[in-house]
């Protein structure tokens, strides 16, 4: 048995074989004959002395040797594809990829990309919007907008404003509403959210700063952020909401916050990209322009006493 890799299309052969067990199906997502494609891993086996396949019937199974194979095949492949695709990247200059949680799209990003699309119509923008952590080496994203405490190692990385959060709900409701100790008889929206924060930015928390001992034990619990707040603009109750999250509704009159006084995270939001891709003219030109807008809204901070979370949980 020789310990020279064998040619790529053979394994490129097995792999496909692997994931489908069957070697028409593989044979068809390579465009390849099923006779090619078992000549392939025909001359795999030999290339290694054992069979990899037993041929069944009308299936075929894989050995031990063949198990044992196909998982670092399998990210083999997937390893180059990625390089592949982010060296592509490299060469790309008129499109970006950008993938950011459900709420900050719907809430912040979404009313304000008119204005970068018009900017740049040279730039072809898309989004991924998921709170999954994707991988900006090996997933077909170019920039990231992440929330949370953060370990960026070997990412290009900005931090951006903390966070402070403060209740908010419609005028009508704050009609009914008008002091931080009545907020104990009214309905609460919970943003599950950011159950991770430590020390937690709840409700328990804002009733703390706010010098009044209250632990709600009842309310409306939401998965999403933005989900919370648009249940506050349609007066369901009170959310406690989080500052990119909150700036539209409260500069269009959907929201108020009469309280005045927020709760600031440890955690913040970070634009994220490989090192050396924020030279690439897109990927500055949406930072430049990311960072831009946030500043454009930091006066709303203007009148409110803010306090940070960690002086809080001290209390």
């Amino acid at each position: 048995m020789s310990d020279r890799l064998p040619p790529l299309t053979a394994l490129r052969a097995f792999d496909a074989a692997a994931r489908h067990m069957s070697f028409a199906q593989a044979a068809a997502e390579l465009n390849v004959t099923p006779a090619a494609l078992s000549f392939q891993i025909k001359s795999l086996e030999e290339h290694l002395g054992v069979p990899l396949f037993r041929r069944l019937n009308r299936a075929v199974e894989l050995t031990e040797a063949g198990r044992t194979l196909a998982p670092g095949a399998a990210e083999g492949f997937q390893t180059l594809s990625a390089a592949w695709m982010a060296t592509k990247r490299l060469q790309d200059n008129s499109s970006l990829t950008v993938t950011a949680g459900p709420a900050l799209t719907a809430k912040w990003l979404a009313p304000r990309l008119y204005d970068f699309a018009r900017a740049h119509p040279e730039i072809d923008l898309r989004f991924s919007a998921t709170l999954r952590n994707m991988d900006l080496a090996r997933d077909d994203v170019d920039v990231a907008l992440r929330f949370g405490y953060g370990e960026d190692d070997g990412l290009y990385s900005v931090p951006v404003r903390k966070e402070w959060l403060t209740p908010v709900m419609s005028p009508e409701l704050a009609k009914q509403f008008t002091t931080a100790e009545s907020l104990t008889q009214a309905p609460l929206i919970f943003d599950d959210s950011i159950d991770f924060l430590q020390p937690p930015c709840d409700w328990p928390t804002w009733f703390r700063a706010a010098g009044i001992d209250y632990t709600p034990l009842h309310g409306t619990h939401f998965s999403n952020a933005d989900h919370a707040i648009n249940a506050a603009v349609a007066g369901m109750g009170v959310a406690l909401g989080r500052r990119p999250m909150i700036i539209s509704d409260l500069q269009e009159g959907r929201l108020v916050a009469p309280f005045k006084l927020a709760i600031e995270s440890q955690a913040r939001f970070r634009f994220l990209c490989l090192p050396g891709a924020e030279k690439r003219p897109q990927i500055a030109a949406f930072r430049d322009w990311f960072l831009a807008e946030i500043e454009k809204t930091a006066h709303i901070s203007d009148g409110f006493t803010i306090i940070p979370v960690e002086e809080i949980a001290a209390l």
